[in-house]
């Protein structure tokens, strides 16, 4: 509580933009423990926000003058006969890699080790291994949560299924707090990843061949671009020897027209490669995966986009008029329909009464499948980008990046970007 040792550390979740003051910041150790959270809250008439990596773009894992519920201790990951895997809504991607890799089982997820798992399930969870595994929810087969009324229960397809539909990438995880998730793995496959930097003159041309070559690629390759005024980056996974990616790899250079200033393409194990886009040898350890939550002053927003952007060329010349910012354009999977629900905001859907889920469901498309991209044209059409910016340089203050029209950009129209930066709790 205010007042109390440790208080400031613990308030802060990763983004120092969110500078909230929570009434009280609750570490739970059990189960019971968020029950008694979730019963207090409700008795006092206080706001709740649940916390497990504290990674929020939007700063949900926060509240002010409410109480937040961090379930960073409960990271328990234990693997299971038959390929599952039981881990604790406190559980960060790294340890998770680790103990599965160390089991010759593998998770679709995301590529940073500090994240929580619970926060990328619950968002639906884009990842490297996305369009040949699908997205993080697509393998999840059942959740112990704790709903509004305290109660402590376990979903999954044959019970509470309404709710286990919302928790897979359609309620924007605002239904319950999650305890623990069981996962279906995979076996552990052998990964090339790779790595290619262009000339920043190139981005345009990069950008507007990879959204026509990507969804014409095998589901073994996932890859994502990353764009800014100097930046022109190129990269990703490909499930299977380095052998069968270089011929693939040589066609897109030629279709960008410039060689790669920089070119990498380590073959390697799961665990090598989930340490080779973390950035760290040690997954589980504390500058990889474990330890108090770090604090960034950035900032940061995804959307997730539906068709091909008209005119390349504009795009990149909006995302590159601020030189501290930088976007990602990453493939999401669509092997069930998590990538429908992802599509969807809850404004476009009506909440039920009940309070376990949604009354409608937005319906899969026909013959979609992994691998799917959202271009319109080609044997692949159905699956969408997600773009993310960042502004990684916080000046202090606020300031905001505001651009008149922006004709490449989908869905439209989207006139305005705006980010807005705080000064670390450092100064």
């Amino acid at each position: 509580m205010p007042g109390d040792a440790g208080y400031e550390a613990a308030r802060h979740g990763y983004f120092t933009l969110y500078d909230h003051h929570p009434a009280a910041i609750a570490g739970c150790v059990s189960e019971a423990d968020v029950q008694a959270c979730v019963d207090f809250a409700s008795q006092h008439d206080i706001p709740v926000a649940a916390r497990s990596g504290g990674h929020s773009y939007v700063g949900y894992s926060t509240v002010d003058g409410g109480l937040v519920v961090d379930v960073g201790r409960l990271d328990g990951i234990r693997v299971l006969d038959h390929g599952r895997a039981v881990v604790g809504a406190g559980a960060r991607l790294g340890p998770v890699y680790q103990a599965l890799g160390s089991a010759g089982r593998a998770l679709a997820a995301g590529m940073c080790p500090t994240v929580g798992v619970v926060g990328l399930t619950l968002g639906g969870g884009v990842g490297v291994l996305g369009r040949k595994l699908g997205l993080t929810c697509d393998q999840l087969e059942s959740a112990r949560v704790v709903t509004a009324d305290g109660v402590a229960r376990t979903v999954s397809a044959h019970q509470h299924a309404d709710l286990f539909w919302a928790l897979r990438g359609g309620g924007g995880g605002s239904f319950v707090i999650v305890t623990s998730f069981t996962f279906r793995t995979a076996e552990a496959p052998d990964l090339t990843s790779f790595s290619l930097q262009f000339p920043p003159e190139t981005a345009a041309t990069l950008f507007a061949e990879w959204q026509d070559w990507q969804p014409r690629m095998p589901d073994e390759l996932w890859s994502d671009l990353g764009l800014g005024a100097t930046a022109a980056n190129f990269g990703g996974c490909f499930v299977g020897p380095r052998s069968r990616l270089k011929a693939i790899l040589d066609d897109f250079v030629r279709r960008v027209g410039a060689a790669p200033v920089k070119r990498e393409e380590p073959e390697t194990d799961f665990l090598g490669a989930m340490r080779y886009f973390a950035g760290c040898t040690d997954l589980a350890g504390p500058a990889c995966g474990t330890g108090k939550i770090g604090t960034a002053a950035y900032v940061a927003t995804s959307r997730m986009l539906m068709r091909p952007a008209r005119d390349p060329a504009a795009v990149v010349a909006l995302l590159s008029e601020d030189p501290e910012s930088y976007t990602s354009w990453t493939v999401a999977a669509a092997r069930s329909c998590a990538a429908t629900r992802l599509s969807r905001t809850a404004g476009r859907s009506r909440a039920s009464s009940s309070p376990t889920g949604w009354s409608t469901r937005p319906k899969p498309r026909r013959g979609a499948r992994s691998g799917e991209f959202a271009t319109g044209s080609g044997r692949n059409s159905a699956q969408p980008v997600t773009a993310t910016t960042s502004i990684r340089k916080c000046r202090t203050g606020v300031r905001r990046i505001t651009a008149g029209t922006c004709p490449g950009c989908v869905p439209s129209p989207v006139a305005t970007i705006r980010t807005a930066c705080s000064p670390s709790p450092k100064g």
